[in-house]
């Protein structure tokens, strides 16, 4: 399924503590964002946000973990792309800086996959990553 989005980037971010010179990139493709409205409609999940995380694990010792949440914590900053709340932990940030997710899909599968510019290295199977 080939997904179409004319929907302009925008990326913002808010925090209470962020100055204009450290503002961290995440952002959605067109793909992903259009994949994410997509799940979030079938789903009834309208107006959640979207909390991007890094986690301990895998074979390499770090992996992604996606997921719909109602709203941000008290600690989280909240970015958005293509009209949709990205909610990042401090620790996870660090590792996510720069990264951009797409949604692919391909003889093996489809779903999110993370460029992240931070990554030295990964397992074989890709759901893992090394910094």
């Amino acid at each position: 399924m080939t997904m179409a989005s004319t929907e302009t980037t925008t990326e913002t971010t808010t925090h209470a503590h962020a100055h204009a010179e450290e503002l961290p990139t995440l952002k959605l493709t067109d793909t992903a964002a259009a994949k994410v409205h997509e799940i979030s409609k079938e789903e009834g999940l309208d107006g959640q946000g979207l909390r991007v995380q890094v986690k301990g694990g895998g074979c390499s010792g770090f992996q992604y973990d996606l997921f719909f949440d109602e709203k941000a914590t008290d600690m989280d900053l909240i970015l958005e792309s293509h009209g949709i709340q990205l909610f990042v932990d401090p620790l996870s940030l660090q590792y996510l800086e720069g990264t951009e997710i797409d949604y692919v899909e391909g003889l093996h599968g489809a779903g999110f996959k993370f460029v992240n510019p931070n990554v030295k290295g990964s397992c074989g199977c890709g759901s893992s990553f090394s910094v």
